[in-house]
């Protein structure tokens, strides 16, 4: 069970780590390094909803 939910959620991480680049952590400030990783979440949920919009 716990392996299930941890596929879950790491699967978004996954891509903004391979698509994006997003491998490493840039210590430019801890509001630069927060901003990036949210404008890269939101697109990797429009990366995953694409199949669902494209009607």
């Amino acid at each position: 069970m716990k392996a299930s939910i941890r596929a879950k959620v790491e699967h978004p991480f996954l891509t903004i780590k391979r698509i994006f680049g997003y491998s490493k952590v840039r210590y430019r400030g801890m509001q630069k390094n927060h901003n990036r990783l949210i404008v890269l979440a939101a697109f990797s949920n429009l990366l995953r909803a694409r199949p669902y919009l494209a009607t």
